[in-house]
């Protein structure tokens, strides 16, 4: 099964997790196609997806390059081939008053961005209040790509991610699913 030919799907991090972190990610909202985990205390992150909570079959590799940085990158590499596909890097100092990535391809050119939704609801979530969630919309080429939309439930994150027909050949899915466990794992947390 080709588990990157879906128009959406749904990141769920799992509750109730001592060390770590885990996520499903579902096609749609129904069909588990990817499990993630995010190991506990280690100094760069390193996300593994996998084709079940088995972790027999690891499909995607999600390394940060550096141990702290506020301008973050993500290498993105195909398991099965120990291809690097691509890469996401968080915009800095930018980020800190609203979120904002940008997509590089395989050879780290930039080729797109991650933008939060506008800049008075980013601020009411770092500063007054963060139950109110979060939305992204990924461009690439300054064509819209794919939307990324948390969930309003305080308790258990989720992040929607929906391609758009324009998707087709600009984005490769693999690296937006990777963004959308960023955006479950990292964004969120800045207060």
């Amino acid at each position: 099964m080709d588990r990157f030919q879906f128009d959406e799907y749904l990141i769920r991090r799992k509750i109730l997790k001592l060390f770590g972190a885990s996520f499903h990610i579902f096609a749609g909202e129904e069909h588990l196609i990817l499990y993630a985990n995010l190991k506990a205390f280690k100094l760069k992150e390193d996300i593994r997806l996998y084709t079940g909570e088995d972790m027999t079959e690891e499909v995607l590799l999600i390394k940060a390059r550096k141990i702290i940085d506020l301008a973050a990158t993500y290498d993105i590499y195909d398991s099965e081939t120990n291809q690097k596909i691509g890469a996401l890097k968080r915009k800095g100092l930018k980020s800190i008053l609203k979120d904002e990535w940008l997509f590089l391809d395989k050879d780290d050119q930039e080729i797109g961005s991650i933008k939060e939704d506008n800049m008075a609801m980013a601020l009411v979530r770092r500063f007054i209040i963060n139950i109110i969630p979060q939305h992204y919309t990924a461009e690439i080429n300054g064509v819209e790509v794919c939307y990324y939309r948390q969930s309003a439930n305080p308790f258990v994150t989720k992040v929607k991610v929906e391609y758009t027909k324009q998707a087709e050949g600009l984005l490769d899915k693999r690296i937006g699913i990777a963004a959308g466990l960023l955006l479950c794992a990292i964004e969120g947390k800045q207060n």
